[in-house]
């Protein structure tokens, strides 16, 4: 894949050396835009990116995926630069949708014009770890054949958890905290207070959208209405497709009461689950101004605001 990758780089390039010099290539504004899709792992992210590729080619955007070294998702400072050289000047990949397992990265900090737009999916923190955890020993129905990291391990979560293992313990949970804080040092120290109210500041501030993995169908709707440009039709995709998009993590068993309990404990879940409930707070408090509820379905709403007494008056 790394190797088609960089060939289909190479052709691309070089008819920029044929066609002539990239900054001759001028985008209309509804083209020049790029979604970040800074996926958090087990979160339906799959489910969702396979959507944008089914509508990629009819929406007429690209569609590309960050693959970092063993799946890091924080960049060294020189990929940093590459990275945002290549989002916002690549003007063949526009309008672009990049999406990968990669923490939050601030395009201001790197003096850009124009920042792309970030969206995101989160999980109920525990349900997530769970998913994760049956993942890495049998996989899922998505690559049913490819050999997971502990294949092989059939401890149950319960189990582990008992058990005090590290492949479930509360230090697990960190995840969508430092996915939203970003590249400082202090996002990825398990347990920072700080981390948590950056990771805040980011969902409000930064992310156009952040969807909840219960409630996936409403974020894709919200989405279409909002972005139809990368959007259209992507709630019909989703409810009346092949379902390709969907994929589920085999062989997993839910936790007991006893063990969900346990994890409570942990000021590590608090945190997480903190984050978590403020995240669908603000996914519900957006959804309530945007559709309207009639014989159990959702509709969106039609335009709300016109504009009236412009003046001068043209003659």
């Amino acid at each position: 894949e790394r190797a088609i990758a960089r060939h289909e780089v190479r052709e691309i390039e070089q008819r920029h050396t044929v066609d002539g010099p990239r900054q001759d290539v001028t985008l209309d504004e509804e083209d020049d835009v790029v979604i970040i899709y800074n996926r958090v792992p087990k979160t339906a992210s799959t489910s969702f990116t396979n959507i944008a590729y089914d509508l990629c080619a009819k929406n007429k955007y690209h569609v590309l995926h960050i693959n970092t070294t063993k799946n890091n998702p924080v960049m060294s400072l020189q990929d940093q630069v590459r990275f945002v050289k290549n989002v916002t000047s690549w003007k063949e990949m526009k309008p672009g949708f990049y999406h990968g397992h990669v923490s939050f990265l601030d395009f201001a900090k790197f003096g850009v014009k124009k920042k792309p737009i970030y969206i995101n999916v989160i999980r109920d923190p525990i349900e997530r770890l769970v998913s994760y955890y049956y993942f890495l020993r049998f996989g899922d129905d998505y690559r049913p054949g490819l050999r997971r990291r502990k294949q092989g391990d059939k401890k149950t979560f319960d189990e582990c958890v008992a058990a005090g293992g590290s492949d479930c313990a509360p230090e697990k949970l960190w995840l969508q905290i430092p996915f939203f804080c970003g590249h400082s040092s202090e996002c990825w120290n398990v347990g920072s207070r700080w981390a948590l109210e950056q990771a805040k500041y980011n969902l409000i501030n930064e992310y156009f959208l952040v969807g909840v993995t219960e409630e996936l169908e409403d974020f894709i709707m919200l989405l279409e209405a909002a972005l139809p440009r990368f959007f259209r039709g992507a709630t019909e995709l989703y409810r009346t497709g092949k379902k390709s998009h969907l994929r589920k993590t085999t062989e997993k068993k839910l936790p007991t009461k006893e063990t969900i309990a346990k994890l409570q404990q942990s000021e590590i879940w608090k945190m997480e689950n903190e984050f978590y409930e403020f995240a669908l707070e603000q996914f519900q408090f957006v959804r309530a101004h945007a559709v309207r509820e009639k014989d159990g379905e959702l509709y969106i709403l039609a335009q709300n605001f016109f504009y009236e007494k412009i003046y001068p008056k043209s003659n």
